[in-house]
């Protein structure tokens, strides 16, 4: 798997990482089992950069992770996990939060350190907490060892520039999900350009946009409008009646952005990460890709409200 650098960091990452969001049973209930070899498959195929959250699952994500990792050597694996969301209504981005809940990831994860830690959707609270109290006690994480990057991640446009007013000279790394895909590339235009100036590392989640992008049926939590989601149903047609599946197209696209160190996409179906290997090791259809765009095209960029109002 070919890897980029994330900023200044000193970390490699594979241009595809496993995200563990599913062992989770965000999306559907699984089996311990199916958490293990969907954890090895992943890496197996070169994905050694895992991203999770204790928000997944409520837990569940890192204590499968933890078991799924057991005898695997920590050297031959990169770790990230988020802090800050607990649930759709628990946050709680305190100083003492962030420290009791690194211990409790480093817990149930099974090791003595991370190489990422995120604070996870900060958009629904108020925003100077997070310069004031949150990113000072992750640096503070960072100078006893427990972690190599800090950052953090959202989905609003506003929400980032508003931190990265006060923290860019502090953090690491960013993530952005859903704002760098086939419809919507408004990361790239939007935020990338200060991150490059300041050698801060960007990271890319969610290349299918929450199943948008494929041949699945469109889940009701879905928040994009609904000429975009009429928009990726013509486009996953279009891809069908060319004989390509619109999920494979996304991929390519996403992992082909060499401004990102790396998208993360996740699965606990060992299937399903096996054939995104299979993707990328495949050219990209221009033709293919420029006619989607088009498609795209009336909609593009357009996306959701997530959080406080006044973070979008």
């Amino acid at each position: 798997m070919k890897t980029r650098p994330l900023g200044k960091t000193g970390i490699d990452l594979p241009i595809l990482s496993f995200g563990a969001s599913s062992l989770g049973a965000e999306f559907r209930s699984i089996s311990l089992d199916e958490a293990m070899l969907s954890t090895k498959t992943a890496l197996d195929l070169g994905m050694n950069f895992i991203d999770t959250s204790p928000f997944y699952g409520r837990g569940m994500s890192e204590i499968m992770l933890g078991l799924g990792l057991k005898g695997v050597p920590r050297d031959s694996y990169l770790l990230g996990t988020k802090f800050g969301r607990y649930s759709d209504e628990h946050f709680d981005f305190s100083a003492k939060r962030v420290a009791e809940s690194l211990h409790v990831s480093l817990q149930r994860l099974k090791t003595d350190h991370l190489d990422i830690i995120l604070v996870h959707d900060p958009e629904f609270v108020p925003l100077p907490q997070i310069w004031e109290e949150t990113v000072p006690a992750l640096l503070k994480a960072k100078e006893q060892g427990k972690v190599r990057a800090v950052g953090f991640s959202c989905y609003p446009l506003k929400t980032f520039n508003t931190i990265l007013d006060h923290v860019e000279d502090q953090i690491d790394c960013v993530l952005g999900y859903n704002r760098y895909t086939l419809q919507n590339t408004s990361f790239v235009t939007e935020i990338l350009p200060r991150l490059e100036t300041k050698g801060i590392g960007a990271m890319n989640a969610g290349p299918f946009s929450a199943r948008l992008l494929t041949n699945a049926e469109l889940p009701d939590w879905l928040k994009e409008p609904a000429e975009v989601k009429a928009a990726a149903r013509a486009a996953a047609k279009h891809c069908a009646d060319r004989g390509v599946d619109i999920a494979q197209l996304a991929l390519q696209f996403a992992c082909a952005y060499e401004g990102f160190a790396t998208t993360i996409a996740g699965s606990a179906n060992p299937a399903n990460i096996r054939k995104w290997a299979a993707w990328l090791a495949a050219p990209i259809d221009r033709d293919l890709l420029a006619e989607v765009q088009a498609i795209f095209a009336p909609v593009h960029n357009i996306g959701h409200q997530e959080g406080l109002p006044a973070n979008n």
